[in-house]
């Protein structure tokens, strides 16, 4: 097995005795695993803490079938679906940051901006108005999502969907159901929307093994689609519609699949711990400055946004000692002061 670097790239190229080769960049791949290795470290410190504490030998001791009864107990029935699913909601949001980012050409390519986030609210509060249980509220997000990811599709096509467009569609739409998901808040009895801004607010309290179980089943199934068919269009995608169309991309139905994706990706995140705010929009950000690669480096921003949510929900655990907070508060403070000291650079610059 051999490897070699271009000079005129930061691609490298690993070739197999068989003669397959791979193209990677080798600062984007020592990123991704950082950034896996730092959620794994996190998640050990987030599964050792809190009222039971535990050191690190005796969590992995647990992992693998060791530890007390109460240990195996506090460990895979509390804090371990917990753990995997922000794992899991981080890399989903990420993974459809980056494709919503790549595919309009724009860095405010987010869900949380183009009106998909409040769609599955909106779904939720539906459930939380007229009632129903944890399930119904999950499946309903997920109808709410794919709902408006359609409607947002079928205003936004003229002869194709482009990234101007569904831009302005998607805020048009977001303000919308802002408006309504206030709406249904008012409506509600007052326990279930204490309940429901809980949920909108992004939350992690309380999650088991039957919130992880839909997400994962829907990143096994998209992941590979995107990473694997999809992903090398999408770099062609973002030289523009008419060099990739030149090159063979069939743009078209290319761009239909990867919104597919993308939806469902958020919709079965908002479904498993509420809409969780700005990971979505920032951990791709943070990708790109650390890789310093250009495309839409979806694996090191998968691992950079499970790393984002694993230590958001631990500081959102630990940071007030007798007290949490939703893991969207953290999120949101830290994703807002990323974007603050982003655009104080940008000033600084010149280029605002």
């Amino acid at each position: 097995m051999s490897g070699r670097t271009g000079r005129l790239s930061t691609t490298a190229v690993l070739r197999t005795p068989g003669g397959l080769s791979l193209r990677y960049r080798p600062r984007a791949l020592a990123v991704g695993v950082a950034a896996a290795l730092l959620a794994v470290g996190l998640g050990l410190v987030a599964l050792g803490s809190g009222d039971y504490p535990m050191g690190p030998a005796d969590v992995l001791r647990t992992l693998v079938g060791g530890g007390t009864p109460a240990e195996q107990f506090i460990v895979h029935e509390l804090r371990l679906p917990r753990l995997v699913t922000a794992l899991l909601v981080g890399a989903a949001l990420s993974l459809a940051g980056t494709v919503f980012q790549s595919l309009v050409r724009n860095p405010l390519g987010s869900p949380d901006i183009l009106g998909f986030t409040q769609g599955a609210s909106a779904g939720a509060l539906v459930v939380v108005v007229l009632g129903g249980s944890s399930l119904a509220l999950a499946g309903a997000a997920v109808a709410g999502g794919l709902a408006t990811g359609l409607v947002i599709y079928a205003l936004a096509w003229r002869r194709g969907v482009h990234g101007y467009r569904l831009i302005l569609v998607g805020i048009g739409i977001a303000a919308i159901l802002t408006g309504v998901n206030g709406y249904l808040l008012t409506r509600a009895p007052l326990m279930d929307a204490a309940r429901a801004v809980l949920w909108l607010t992004g939350s992690l309290d309380g999650r088991g093994w039957a919130n992880a179980g839909p997400l994962l089943a829907v990143l096994v199934v998209v992941t590979p689609v995107v990473l694997v068919l999809c992903g090398p269009a999408l770099r062609m995608m973002e030289l523009g519609d008419d060099t990739a169309s030149a090159l063979g991309v069939p743009v078209r139905r290319l761009r239909l699949v990867l919104l597919t994706a993308a939806v469902l990706l958020v919709s079965f995140a908002a479904a498993a711990a509420g809409p969780v705010s700005f990971v979505a929009l920032v951990a791709p950000h943070v990708t790109k400055r650390l890789t310093r690669a250009p495309g839409p480096n979806l694996l090191p921003s998968m691992a950079v946004g499970a790393a984002l949510l694993v230590g958001a929900d631990l500081l959102a655990q630990r940071a007030f000692p007798g007290h949490q907070l939703p893991v969207g508060v953290v999120t949101g403070v830290i994703g807002g002061g990323y974007l603050v000291w982003l655009l104080a650079l940008e000033r600084r610059a010149g280029r605002l």
